[in-house]
């Protein structure tokens, strides 16, 4: 352990690079915060101390292929090093720096000066930049080398210089979830520096600066092999951001291409495999942080990943963890050994230049089978991993974010939205699978995705089965599809035998019937718990409700509703309306509904029938109009539109428009008329109509007319 240092001395003569084992940039706002805090409060006269800085030395095998930093490493005597612990906190330094940097260029009277002519304080641009970020090359100054930055095949090597640096010409840059770290990073130093100058003027900028390159501090420790490196990057955490097991797994694969012996890989083949890991995790966090709006979850995936690749348990908590790190991928199962048989004398012939030939390692019977010793893991297997998580990052992807998207077709898009907003459950990794499989097509898929859709409908939505219902089953059945185990055939049968307790039989045998005694016994809890609410409380009534909405658009065209705005906020109570309000107090209510008792009015109003998708939210204070006011706009003293009616809303509300009053007769048709939608729709049956009716707890109507 070396005595601290300033931030001023590690850079000096010093060059950077994130090793190609380590994640990208981390640092979300809430740690941005924590830093600009400890800045700004660190008195001007005080050392602050910052954390370890682990560093590798690099040799010059790997910093011969830095094309852009050679010169300064062979001419003027830098020093090349990996970042292995503190790259969070040096990363934010540089993205600091660079910052105050465009801060100083954009000031009113530095304006159309040269950066050795701009100054903060004593300092040049043009020299806080050579000393931190950036040097170039003469005499042509052809070649800017940056003092820190990634190794050249990771996403964040290209955004780093071009959107963080301003290096121009940049072409296609690749952005993950990390790069976009790195750009809220910028954001927010530009922004707060802005505020800061604005608030203190320019003597306490170069306040700041001061204290970020000479008053924090570090302890830097150079580590002195590569054992030390990965398991110094296995154990390390960076300010509350823990590693992630996918990160943690990376490190993991490319530690152990490390302990090969020459005999089972060789240094080309260690350098192939080692690119394919790197590879393959480009390619994966470029897919999990694709949609920048909605970052994907990287354990999610890992976890996905296993279920499809491994055989499932049902142990809980972290035990694909433990599988991946603590049993499969360990340095043990490299040192432990086991024979492998090569049948015959030429087998050998022509792998035995690749062999150890040590007699101890060696035995022969007849010169018929010869049996070499290999590791428990061979890199094969290694290869065939890392190959199969770069594979179907993409399918999980299209899983997320069907809509618009022309990996998939329009039927496989439509079933794929309509499997998100039912809810996907469990099934998320066998859908994945299905996309892997050059032997299945997409109508295959889309009866996959039909018979999965159906199965949730029905079983969780309906009979009210525990979420972990069958998930064992399904999760085995997504790896047995992926090794063409199973057909798609084979899923969809068992999908419907799991039904099976869902229906009965009539008496005569002769047809099946929906058994909605599960279903009736969960809304009436709602109907009877201290809210009430019905069906309005059913987690499965948007989902209903849209489907008829689309089934409606398919008949009609034009849609009004979207599904996104229609499910976005809880406190939107208004975006599924009860027509007949929970608060009738108005005339034409009283009068629609004299001769119900007081107990059966919360029947009709959280009955299927009285429920309403809105093609756009309401007032909740105009709830209570009467069914004439809500049909027709709502207009002001000066004719001006307040709110749409549902004459002029989506089908379902013009659909309702079209009663002449709302009753209880209306809410009972309106009902039945849904549940006939789910029979068709679902391809279920209620025995009868006098079912249906009980269903939606309005069958005390017929005993008033008795």
């Amino acid at each position: 352990m070396n005595e601290l240092e300033s931030l001023k001395n590690i850079f000096k003569d010093r060059i950077f690079k994130i090793p190609d084992y380590q994640r990208g940039y981390a640092w979300t706002t809430r740690q941005l915060k924590d830093f600009w805090e400890d800045v700004v409060n660190l008195p001007s006269d005080r050392f602050h101390y910052t954390g370890l800085l682990s560093l590798k030395k690099a040799d010059k095998s790997v910093w011969k292929d830095w094309n852009d930093e050679r010169w300064l490493i062979e001419d003027r005597g830098f020093r090349p090093f990996h970042v292995v612990d503190g790259q969070q906190r040096l990363t934010t330094f540089v993205i600091f720096i660079q910052a105050i940097s465009e801060l100083l260029k954009e000031l009113p009277e530095n304006k159309d000066k040269k950066e050795e002519e701009i100054y903060l304080g004593s300092f040049s641009l043009k020299a806080i930049k050579e000393e931190y970020l950036v040097i170039q090359k003469p005499p042509q100054f052809i070649i800017k080398t940056h003092k820190f930055g990634y190794e050249v095949d990771n996403p964040s090597f290209k955004f780093l210089r071009h959107r963080v640096f301003n290096e121009p010409d940049s072409g296609t840059i690749q952005e993950t979830f990390y790069t976009l770290n790195l750009e809220n990073s910028k954001k927010f130093f530009l922004e707060n520096l802005q505020d800061y100058y604005l608030n203190y003027g320019i003597i306490e900028i170069e306040i700041l600066f001061k204290k970020v390159t000479q008053n924090l501090m570090f302890n830097v420790y150079e580590i002195s092999d590569d054992f030390d490196v990965f398991v110094a990057f296995e154990t390390m955490n960076n300010r509350g951001k823990k590693l992630s097991n996918l990160e943690l797994l990376k490190n993991r694969l490319i530690y152990l291409t490390t302990l090969y012996g020459d005999d089972e890989l060789k240094n080309d083949e260690r350098n192939s495999l080692r690119e394919k890991i790197n590879d393959a995790w480009k390619e994966v966090y470029y897919q999990l942080g694709r949609n920048k709006k909605n970052p994907l979850n990287d354990d999610d995936f890992l976890v996905a990943h296993w279920i499809m690749y491994f055989q499932y348990t049902r142990e809980k908590g972290d035990d694909y963890v433990r599988f991946l790190l603590d049993k499969y991928f360990t340095p043990q199962n490299i040192y432990a050994k086991t024979e492998v048989k090569l049948s015959t004398l030429q087998d050998f012939e022509e792998i035995k230049e690749e062999i150890i030939t040590d007699v101890e390692e060696i035995e022969t019977n007849g010169n018929e089978d010869v049996v070499v010793l290999r590791s428990k893991l061979n890199p094969k297997e290694i290869e065939n991993y890392v190959n199969s998580l770069k594979s179907a990052a993409v399918h999980w992807y299209n899983t997320y974010n069907p809509i618009n998207n022309k990996d998939l077709t329009k039927d496989e898009s439509l079933w794929i939205d309509r499997l998100n907003r039912i809810g996907i459950v469990y099934f998320r990794p066998l859908v994945t699978v299905s996309f892997l499989s050059k032997k299945i097509n997409s109508a295959e898929r889309i009866k996959l995705f039909q018979a999965i859709e159906r199965f949730i409908f029905i079983t969780f939505r309906l009979s009210r089965a525990f979420s972990t219902y069958r998930n064992s089953e399904f999760y085995r059945a997504a790896r047995k599809l992926r090794n063409n185990e199973l057909q798609i055939s084979d899923i969809v049968n068992n999908l419907e035998e799991r039904m099976g307790y869902c229906f009965d039989k009539s008496e005569d045998s002769k047809e099946t019937y929906f058994n909605y005694t599960y279903f009736q016994k969960f809304i009436e809890k709602k109907f009877k718990n201290e809210y009430g609410g019905g069906f309005y409380n059913w987690n499965g009534l948007r989902y209903l409700l849209y489907e008829y909405e689309m089934e409606k658009v398919r008949q009609r065209g034009s849609q009004k509703i979207d599904w996104k705005l229609f499910v976005k906020s809880e406190k939107d109570k208004v975006s599924i309306e009860h027509i007949y309000p929970q608060t009738p107090d108005n005339k034409y209510w009283k009068e629609q509904f004299k001769g119900f008792k007081k107990s059966q009015l919360k029947y009709f109003n959280g009955s299927l029938g009285n429920l309403l998708p809105l093609s756009q939210s309401i007032n909740s204070s105009l709830q209570n109009d009467s069914f004439i006011d809500k049909k027709n706009p709502k207009l002001d003293n000066e004719g001006n539109k307040i709110r749409q009616g549902y004459n002029d809303g989506s089908h379902s509300e013009i659909e309702v428009s079209a009663y002449e009053n709302w009753n209880a007769d209306s809410i009972l048709e309106r009902g039945l008329k849904l549940l006939e939608f789910i029979e068709k729709r679902w391809n279920l049956k209620f025995e009868n109509d006098e079912a249906k009716t009980d269903l939606l707890f309005l069958n005390f109507m017929f005993e008033k007319d008795e």
